[in-house]
């Protein structure tokens, strides 16, 4: 019933998510490609209401708001307190960025998996910093969503009543 309304949010829902694959690009946030692809919009139409949500990786939300880390703060609900990340997260990032063991300034080798544990402690110590690739469009789109979305529901209005008139 209320179609410019639904198609006023599906352009809102569409802009922040090519906004925010643009900023994890441009952002050099883009390894796996993994969270650029989870990013999508669902629209739940009811009788009375319209429910939009906006879809990611579990991880999208920590890239988005960043981390404190145990030796450097940011301004972030999420923060290390005792628990350090799994090195194994970081295994395909080490390889998807061709990080290679190296040999230590004792000349020893560092396999990958020392590599990845020694990743593992500095984003414990030094956390994630915020990046807002969702947040920045999120918040620059909503500023209009209102005058938008009663544009729109104008519009969809006078289209009821020029239907029920018509109908008489």
């Amino acid at each position: 019933m209320l179609k410019n309304v639904q198609e006023e949010l599906n352009r809102f829902a569409k802009y922040v998510i090519s906004q925010s694959r643009a900023n994890l690009t441009r952002g050099k946030k883009n390894a796996s490609k993994e969270l650029w692809e989870s990013l999508d919009s669902e629209i739940k139409v009811s009788k009375n209401s319209f429910q939009l949500s906006f879809l990611m990786e579990d991880y999208g939300v920590f890239q988005d708001k960043g981390v404190s880390g145990t030796e450097k703060k940011y301004n972030t609900p999420f923060k290390y307190t005792n628990k350090k990340p799994p090195a194994s997260a970081f295994s395909q990032w080490v390889i998807r960025k061709g990080l290679k063991g190296t040999r230590d300034k004792k000349g020893k080798f560092v396999s990958r998996k020392s590599l990845q544990f020694a990743i593992a402690n500095t984003v414990f110590r030094k956390g994630i910093k915020p990046s807002l690739f969702f947040t920045k469009p999120f918040e620059k789109a909503f500023k209009n969503l209102d005058k938008d979305l009663i544009e729109a529901y104008k519009l969809d209005v006078e289209q009821l009543i020029k239907t029920t008139v018509n109908n008489k």
